[in-house]
């Protein structure tokens, strides 16, 4: 293994071969529903008190919007809601949450329908990194389905995960 200081000329490439889940976080502004997908989402950083992380590039103007919402919804999304993600991820933001099916907390936390783990959280911390900015999230609420898979993303594709044995 060589060592680096940058990924390039390989890039993003490198990361991709690690599958993630995928999440949506969002809340409502003046505007209406405003979000952002991530898929460094991470849960178990604490347990007591519940709380969360993911990674947010540091120039994301959605961002540093959300990051101003009293309360923000995380929607880890359904392994049938590639298209939704997508959507979701557009550069368009005034389409983003056209026709997705979602509720808004009392607090602003916009919560995507059909995700299998729903949370309500308040941004507890954030952590310089590079070119990012690790968020630590506090979990206010949370809402389970264990009846649906979640999404999977590996090697730039959306996938579901299978049963082994």
């Amino acid at each position: 293994m060589t060592r680096t200081t940058s990924l390039a000329p390989a890039g993003r490439s490198v990361f991709a071969a690690f599958p993630s889940g995928v999440a949506a976080l969002a809340a409502s502004g003046g505007d209406g529903p405003d979000g952002m997908v991530v898929s460094s989402f991470t849960v178990g950083a604490s347990f007591d008190p519940p709380m969360v992380t993911f990674a947010a590039r540091q120039d994301s103007a959605t961002w540093a919007r959300l990051r101003e919402a009293p309360s923000l919804g995380v929607s880890v999304l359904a392994a049938g809601q590639g298209l939704l993600c997508r959507r979701l991820s557009s550069r368009d933001r005034a389409s983003r949450f056209t026709d997705v099916d979602h509720v808004v907390t009392g607090d602003g936390a916009v919560l995507v329908s059909g995700a299998p783990l729903r949370l309500e959280c308040v941004v507890h911390r954030e952590v310089p990194a590079g070119d990012h900015v690790v968020v630590i999230l506090q979990v206010l609420g949370a809402e389970v389905d264990d009846t649906t898979a979640p999404l999977v993303y590996h090697g730039a594709t959306f996938h579901s995960l299978q049963p082994i044995g």
